[in-house]
């Protein structure tokens, strides 16, 4: 597969608003989203769709998908960003014009439902998109700086990425050490559950993993990482780094049951490549940007992940 890499941001540059899952809680964040890229410098051209409600979804699946390939086909457009997750990104997959995208990259950043877009995108085009922060989830209001500069960073900078960091008090773990080199992929464990038997799943060979949930009980965790380990995922890989696991509870505490650390040394011990947990990612107000598609590598013994290239020419 040739990796391609999309353009680097500029000020001036027109960013489209997309809202390829579900529609944000208000018009509020919509709008603040939007000002606070004008206020950076950016030009925002907002999606038909950002507005519509339709059950959980932000419309039809026609009219979702239009408003993701106007921007593809718009060269005007230089990023598209998700206004939010939620629900409904895979229905959209087979509609993508992903042959549009390869003819005109550009970058794409959302994270959560987003996972199947870029995960489909990535197979389909080698295209290399970030999983991180979302205008009305996250940049509305009081966007957290640790966000923020890592964020931009990686979307106007070509300069190499480099170690990702996680916050003084957010220390990384290690559940078996060893060192690794691949492509970096992944997002939202639910989402790449979804791909799994379709074209559209990147093929994880040899590729460093990494996976991150929201409001999942630990016992949908276990079911879903033993489907990535029966189907023979979690055996090829060079590595496997686990992010935040926020508010896995189970749904009744009294009953007995597994907690998510617990089932995750579990999986460590099925498999034998290095595993490290507590990489700073996921649905969490302070989060590190991972863009998928990347040459990394990892080092338990020095504890480090490092991205070995820029993610835009």
């Amino acid at each position: 597969m040739n990796i391609i890499k999309p353009p680097r941001l500029q000020k001036g540059d027109v960013i489209g608003l997309v809202a390829p899952a579900s529609t944000p809680s208000s018009e509020e964040k919509i709008l603040k989203g939007a000002e606070y890229l004008e206020k950076l410098g950016y030009r925002v051209k907002c999606g038909k769709q950002i507005r519509t409600v339709y059950g959980y979804l932000a419309g039809s699946d026609e009219e979702r998908s239009a408003d993701f390939n106007e921007m593809v086909r718009d060269k005007n457009v230089r990023a598209i960003f998700a206004v939010r997750g939620g629900y409904g990104t895979p229905r959209l997959l087979q509609m993508i014009d992903y042959n549009a995208l390869k003819r005109n990259p550009k970058i794409i950043a959302g994270y959560s439902d987003l996972t199947a877009l870029q995960l489909a995108v990535f197979r389909k085009t080698g295209l290399v998109t970030f999983s991180g922060p979302m205008t009305a989830s996250d940049m509305w209001k009081d966007f957290d700086s640790y966000t923020e500069e890592h964020f931009w960073r990686l979307l106007t900078s070509n300069k190499k990425i480099g170690i990702l960091k996680n916050p003084e008090d957010e220390p990384l773990g290690i559940l078996r050490h060893g060192r690794a080199d691949g492509l970096f992929v992944g997002g939202n464990l639910s989402l790449l559950a979804c791909l799994m038997g379709t074209p559209f799943q990147p093929a994880m060979k040899n590729k460093i993993l990494f996976l991150e949930d929201v409001d999942e009980s630990p016992h949908r965790i276990d079911r879903m990482l033993a489907q990535l380990l029966n189907a023979g995922i979690l055996q090829k890989l060079a590595a496997l780094v686990f992010g935040k696991f926020t508010d896995c509870k189970p749904g009744n505490p009294d009953d007995p049951f597994l907690t998510i650390d617990q089932i995750l040394e579990e999986f460590t011990q099925k498999i034998k490549c290095s595993v490290i947990t507590n990489l700073q990612y996921g649905h969490i107000p302070r989060k590190l940007t991972i863009p998928i598609g990347l040459k990394s590598k990892i080092d338990t013994k020095r504890l480090r992940i490092e991205i070995l290239e820029s993610g835009v020419t």
